[in-house]
């Protein structure tokens, strides 16, 4: 059984640098994309930040640019998101998600990934 567990979230203050984990279990994810999903009260999920299975391509929302990273240690099938510079705005539950089967969707697209995580809240206070 396919398994996404996220961790690093909680609270944290504006300026503050946290970082996100994904640790999936159940099969390997190397051959596969990832991506990091959030969606704040009264939203939509959006995609913040996504990145191949050989991490030579890589998407992330405008509002993150230059202050996230997202990367992947494929040896230990898991997933990061280094968050930067965090803002009030950023507070959000954060998703893991893991593609398994290459539809042909953009990377920050919602409907390429089969596989999603619990969630971790992130709370950021001014």
């Amino acid at each position: 059984q396919v398994q996404l567990v996220e961790s690093g979230g909680g609270l944290v203050q504006a300026g503050g640098s946290p970082r996100l984990s994904c640790a999936a279990s159940g099969r390997t994810f190397s051959s596969h994309a990832m991506g990091w999903f959030r969606q704040a009260p009264g939203k939509e999920r959006e995609c913040v930040a996504a990145i191949s299975w050989s991490g030579g391509s890589t998407y992330y929302v405008d509002s993150v640019k230059g202050r996230f990273t997202i990367s992947r240690d494929n040896a230990k099938n898991t997933a990061y998101l280094q968050m930067n510079s965090l803002k009030p705005e950023d507070t959000a539950v954060y998703y893991c998600a893991v593609e398994r089967f290459g539809r042909n969707y953009g990377l920050e697209s919602p409907g390429r990934y089969d596989y999603w995580g619990q969630g971790t809240q992130v709370t950021v206070s001014s």
